[in-house]
């Protein structure tokens, strides 16, 4: 490894700013070194440069997981609300990166809502504000149950300008802001912001992100109205000492799965061991179902009994993943439902998690197919090790598959570039998970998705294609068209071939969709003449082999005529009787002649096609028998 390589190595391991990256080559430039070296210096530095930003998103995420595991926690033990909800609008101004986080709550006696929590705020006017419904940009979050974003607040026109709080928000000095609901079902209990001073765009993470503690917010809040309600029944009620006890076992159980759950999670820990471990707390069955989960999607949050079942929704950023079932307990106290929702709070964030890891790897996978068909002057050796970690057998002989959906009907409908632009995005996500299940590679591309695959053992071009075909189809529940290239030895041995072999893939997909054979999956052999045409070999001896082979072996075996006799038959218009005379025999030698060949060809060898396909073996065979003198 040079010198200059290790810099970049050195550059990541401590964390360096993106303009740090710049000096390797500048000092390489200055020191003299030649085009080839400083292309692998640029090269190198790209490399070096998105593995820096795949790390620095990591450890974004992980940041965001740790602050929503450690408020969860806070949670379990909460004491203080107030210093709760400090502690969340802290973590979202943090990790959001804003200057100001603030959170405000609904005041249904005055019909409106006031600021509750502030942090980075210097105005006193802003921290005493108090919003009308509907006024504003947190005022129309409260009215509607929606979050509202904004990169310049004084210049949107959607919001209700008043007096009051336009003189408050000038005053705090804020520009750019963002809001969403805290909602404990159905209802609108506050709204939580995120506010720079400073134009900025916020993106449907950072979204997300802030509505993902907005729940926390909700229900701690929850939890905290839960508590005091519990505290004034136990005042009220004689048997104080048996509630008491009652209700502290409950919540050492939500103490429980809580500690069990932390511990599922930071062990790596799945969905199916999260539902394992809260049926032990609740004393009955628990499974995650990843079907729509009805009503409790709708109750925001809530747990819900459903017959003899409780269920809650898995959910993140208004995106329904599912849904935890409990069985066997038709009768479950607060406490416990809480349990149940917190649960599925935290079977959201491993779905989370897990998405965004299989996504990183699919963009991998996409990046490193695109580098075979687009420049395959790459060095091998790197190419080697990135499909070495991909768990690709770079030796395996290959196939080159294009796929596209083919959706009937035509194009007038004007929602149909969105369904064309859905189809595509939604063929790419199963080429993917195809790809990655069979140790190969898939990347979009025109229009549709191209795949990288491996053969497994006896298995044909033609075979992996119509395969490719039922899988994606299946998946999609529509019609998908497969292509497929001739195998591909060693592709990354030669990066040129792949890019090769998908132009060959791309001309039979185009094929089957001038056949009308949408929905099926072929190799240029299963093409006949045309396969012939489209393949880039050319493999005339294969083709003839498979259209006329067993008459050419039959002849050479016993000694027949079989094809001068089919060359005749042809060359005579298919007439018997003129083939008799061509061929100076009797009628009845060409009839039994003919019988043998139909025994040899199968039935239907003189349809038209057929027919078409056997003159045009016959005149290959004719060809190579003159130039090797045979």
């Amino acid at each position: 490894m040079s010198h200059e390589h290790v810099s970049y190595l050195e550059l990541l391991a401590r964390g360096a700013a993106t303009e740090a990256y710049d000096r390797p080559v500048l000092l390489a430039r200055a020191s003299g070194a030649g085009p080839e070296a400083l292309a692998g210096l640029e090269e190198a530095k790209q490399l070096a440069l998105r593995v820096r930003a795949e790390l620095e998103g990591r450890r974004r995420r992980e940041a965001e997981l740790s602050a929503l595991f450690a408020t969860a926690h806070d949670l379990a033990g909460l004491r203080d609300l107030d210093a709760v909800l400090r502690a969340i609008v802290q973590r979202a101004r943090s990790l959001l990166g804003t200057e100001v986080a603030y959170l405000s709550l609904n005041d249904p006696a005055a019909g409106d809502t006031y600021m509750r929590v502030t942090e980075g705020s210097v105005s006193a006017r802003f921290q005493q504000l108090r919003l009308g419904m509907g006024e504003g940009l947190g005022g129309l979050v409260a009215q509607t149950a929606r979050p509202y974003v904004t990169d310049d607040y004084f210049d949107d026109a959607r919001f209700q300008h008043t007096r009051t709080i336009d003189t408050a928000v000038r005053d705090e000095g804020l520009v750019a802001i963002l809001g969403v609901p805290l909602s404990l079902g159905s209802q609108v209990i506050g709204v939580l912001f995120a506010a720079d001073r400073r134009a900025r765009v916020f993106e449907r993470e950072q979204v997300a992100l802030l509505g993902s503690f907005a729940a926390h917010a909700a229900v701690a809040i929850d939890t905290a109205n839960l508590l005091a309600e519990t505290r004034s029944a136990l005042a009220e009620l004689e048997r104080a000492n048996d509630i008491i006890r009652e209700h502290s076992g409950v919540i050492e159980r939500a103490s429980e799965v809580h500690d069990r759950l932390s511990e599922l999670v930071l062990h790596g820990g799945g969905v199916h061991d999260v539902a394992d471990a809260v049926s032990e707390v609740l004393g009955g069955t628990v499974e995650f179902s990843d079907e729509g989960a009805g009503a409790a999607r709708r109750a925001g949050g809530h747990a819900v009994r459903e017959g003899d079942d409780w269920v809650a929704a898995v959910s993140a950023g208004g995106e329904s993943l599912g849904a935890l079932v409990l069985h066997g307990q038709p009768d479950l106290d607060p406490v416990d439902q809480r349990t149940l929702e917190r649960a599925a709070l935290v079977t959201s964030l491993l779905l989370l998690a897990r998405r965004s890891a299989g996504e990183a790897e699919q963009r991998v996978r996409g990046e490193l197919l695109d580098d075979l068909l687009d420049a395959p002057d790459r060095d091998r050796r790197l190419l080697k090790e990135r499909a070495a970690r991909l768990r690709t057998d770079s030796e395996a002989p290959h196939v080159v598959l294009a796929a596209r959906v083919d959706r009937a009907g035509g194009t007038a409908d004007p929602d149909a570039g969105g369904r064309e632009s859905a189809d595509r995005q939604r063929l790419w996500s199963a080429a993917t998970h195809l790809a990655a299940t069979r140790h190969g590679l898939a990347s979009a591309r025109d229009g549709g998705t191209v795949l990288l695959l491996p053969l497994g053992p006896g298995e044909s071009a033609a075979e992996l294609a119509r395969q490719t075909a039922r899988s994606l189809g299946g998946t999609l529940r529509e019609p998908v068209t497969v292509g497929a290239s001739a195998p591909v030895r060693a592709p990354l041995d030669r990066p040129d071939r792949v890019a090769v072999a998908y132009q060959e893939a791309r001309r039979c997909l185009d094929a089957l969709l001038l056949l009308h054979r949408s929905g099926q999956g072929a190799a240029a052999e299963d093409l006949g003449f045309l396969g012939l045409l489209l393949a880039d070999g050319r493999d005339i001896d294969g083709f003839v082999d498979r259209t006329i082979g067993q008459v050419v072996s039959y002849d050479r075996r016993r000694g027949t005529d079989l094809v001068r006799t089919l060359d005749a038959y042809f060359a005579s218009g298919m007439s018997p009787a003129r083939t008799k005379d061509e061929l100076h025999v009797h009628v009845n030698t060409v009839a039994q002649r003919l019988e043998r060949v139909g025994r040899l060809l199968g039935p239907g060898w003189q349809s038209p096609s057929r027919a078409l396909e056997i003159q045009l073996a016959l005149r290959l065979h004719a060809l190579s028998d003159a130039v090797t003198g045979k």
